[in-house]
């Protein structure tokens, strides 16, 4: 149970600095505090797509990974909620840019959450980095990084708890972000896999 809460805290923070500021900087460094608190709780996935990626390169049993995607939903969605009561009843949601083709969100969501999962996978999973006092460092810089890139094309979620939490709030409360959800969670899931396949093709060795 105590790596299910923590995930669930880690999320529940990193959703919290997304919806509070959207301010890259604020989402990097709070991401990158929140693994260094749980890393060596956890593992420090705060992301179902993490999850799915240390799933496919075999360091989680699938009923493990699933109780941590529910557990990191829930915290999204109460951070949403947090963030709704703190900003006076509104809801924020990632969504894409306005009028742009969507098979560029996407294809930003699935290079870029295959990225941030890559990193995660070769910093925090390998044993030829096993130890290290960086992995919270890379991690959270990676998530700087892509939401600088591409963040006003997709909303830069990389995640699809960020994007589901925030999400399923804002529809409660009459919005209609629920139309982008969709490409947050074809996007991310497919960069976790992409991540995870990839690195067991590289290092077989670890496997």
């Amino acid at each position: 149970m105590k790596k299910y809460l923590v995930e669930f805290i880690g999320t529940f923070f990193l959703v919290s600095a997304v919806g509070l500021t959207g301010n890259p900087l604020a989402i990097g460094a709070m991401l990158m505090v929140m693994v260094f608190m749980g890393g060596h709780i956890s593992g420090a996935h705060y992301n179902p797509a993490v999850t799915l990626a240390v799933l496919i390169r075999g360091k989680i049993k699938m009923n493990e990974a699933l109780v941590y995607m529910v557990f990191q939903l829930l915290g999204a969605i109460v951070a949403a909620v947090f963030c709704m009561e703190l900003m006076g009843g509104k809801t924020f949601a990632p969504a894409p840019k306005e009028g742009i083709n969507v098979l560029k969100p996407l294809l930003a969501e699935l290079v870029f959450t295959f990225a941030l999962a890559s990193v995660v996978l070769n910093v925090a999973t390998h044993t030829k980095t096993a130890n290290n006092s960086f992995y919270g460092l890379a991690i959270g810089f990676t998530v700087l990084a892509s939401a600088y890139c591409v963040g006003g094309i997709s909303g830069g979620a990389f995640n699809p708890a960020v994007a589901t939490g925030p999400i399923l709030v804002d529809t409660f409360n009459h919005g209609n972000s629920i139309n982008h959800l969709w490409i947050y969670i074809v996007g991310c899931f497919g960069g976790g896999a992409i991540a995870g396949i990839l690195f067991r093709f590289i290092n077989p060795d670890e496997i």
